[in-house]
């Protein structure tokens, strides 16, 4: 028998019970709907971490100091890791939360006093206006370059680069805008106002360094750096565990390898679901074999081998389990079409998840096909022809 006709006996037999062979695929249809859906969602999610990673550099490095008993640095005391070769820029930082006014708008932000050297190492773009400069350091002046979302909220607008804001009770001139980087980037710079560092000291009240970047010189002595930042550390609070540091490097791979085990241990979870739909498969073909077998008797009679009986009800089976399979991906296509419509993270369908669910349907049909197929290959002409 023919590879094509056998197809198209295996499609009159399937269509010939629509509901019934629908809900055999129904298991297989939910597995793959599953597998594709969960391990697209986390691969999206993985790949949109680690382009921000990537946005904020690969050779940035971030120390906090965690004990308050710690010896306190100073920007001069910062200024001597600038010597090192490995390193290129160091930048303090302090922040807090706060609420940002301007006539009777008002928005919640993040207010973070930075240093001329912070845009280096950061890398975020202005639309509009200057960065902070030394001089407004320095100076301690009343500047601010504020975040996309701060502006919309207090101005309905983005181009206010000369407006004046009101922070903590106190009046800034507003330098610079920041472009819009989206909710969905981690410590986005939307909601952020950014003012001279020692500028900043004054405003939150604190006249002590926690927390500081650096960028290595590049990628390749980022080790090197953060080795140089380590020793520093060291020295000044005379305790390990008085301080962290990470690197963005370190970071990306600690979450790739969170998200990895995550898509391993979701994807398995959802394959159970395709085992589940195999044996749904493997009993609807069982009732078939037991309804045809007058019409397998008389094909044998007639001359069809067993390999002919075999082949028909496998491929039988392995066309229910890939018409499962395919409308499967096909749902998932459309679903993450529609929820990309309403979430901000983009989701996008991973090509290698969706053959290799496709795969395993097409061998979950094999499988629980094989035992039903054989059995119905096996019948004897004269006992399938009195059967009743």
């Amino acid at each position: 028998m023919k590879l094509t006709q056998a197809i198209k006996m295996a499609l009159s037999s399937i269509l010939s019970t629509k509901l019934r062979s629908f809900l055999t695929m129904l298991g297989i249809i939910i597995g793959v709907l599953s597998v594709t859906l969960l391990v697209s969602i986390v691969q999206s999610t993985t790949n949109n971490v680690n382009d921000t990673l990537s946005s904020l550099g690969g050779n940035v490095i971030s120390a906090s100091i965690t004990s308050k008993r710690s010896s306190s640095i100073t920007t001069s005391d910062l200024e001597t890791l600038e010597n090192n070769m490995a390193v290129d820029s160091v930048s303090p930082i302090v922040s807090g939360s706060g609420t940002a006014k301007a006539s009777s708008n008002s928005s919640s932000v993040t207010i973070t006093g930075i240093t001329p050297e912070y845009q280096k190492i950061k890398e975020y773009t202005l639309t509009s206006g200057r960065e902070i400069l030394d001089v407004d350091n320095e100076n301690r002046l009343q500047v601010c370059v504020i975040g996309a979302t701060v502006a919309e909220d207090l101005f309905g607008r983005a181009d206010v680069a000369g407006e004046k804001i009101k922070v903590s009770g106190r009046t800034f001139n507003i330098v610079g805008v920041i472009e819009e980087e989206g909710s969905s980037q981690m410590n986005s710079n939307d909601t952020m106002v950014y003012i001279p560092f020692k500028t900043a000291q004054r405003v939150l009240k604190s006249t002590t360094i926690s927390s500081f970047y650096v960028s290595a010189s590049s990628e390749d002595t980022l080790k090197m750096a953060e080795t140089v930042v380590n020793s520093y550390l060291l020295q000044k609070t005379g305790d390990e565990d008085s301080y962290t540091v990470q690197n963005q490097a370190d970071i990306a791979d600690s979450v790739s390898d969170v998200t990895t085990s995550l898509s391993y241990m979701l994807g398995g979870i959802a394959g159970i679901s395709l085992l589940v739909g195999g044996i749904g498969i493997m009993n609807i073909m069982l009732v078939s074999v037991t309804e045809r077998t007058k019409e397998i008797g008389i094909r044998k009679a007639i001359g069809a081998k067993k390999k002919d009986i075999l082949w028909q009800f496998m491929i039988e089976s392995v066309v229910l389990s890939f018409m499962g399979g395919l409308t499967g991906v096909l749902l998932s296509i459309i679903i993450l079409a529609v929820a990309n419509i309403f979430v901000s993270t983009t989701l996008t369908l991973s090509v290698a998840i969706s053959v290799f669910s496709l795969g395993f349907s097409i061998v979950v049909g094999i499988i629980f096909g094989l035992y039903p197929a054989n059995k119905a290959a096996k019948l004897k002409p004269i006992d399938a022809l009195h059967f009743e």
